[in-house]
């Protein structure tokens, strides 16, 4: 598994090697992740702390 993308709207909950997108609410979380999903080719994982992780498996 790769992670290719994190997606929050908490700036202090992440970190690492991965690109990380801002979103302002949760409505832009959920089509910020969905459209990265689909160009990236890849699935959307939901850590139920309002951040969600792009992978590739």
């Amino acid at each position: 598994m790769e992670i290719l993308a994190i997606v929050t709207v908490e700036r202090t909950k992440v970190g690492g090697g991965a690109p990380i997108f801002y979103a302002q609410d949760q409505q832009e979380l959920t089509e910020l992740a969905l459209l990265l999903s689909r160009v990236l080719g890849a699935s959307v994982h939901d850590l139920q702390n309002n951040v969600l992780i792009i992978v590739r498996h």
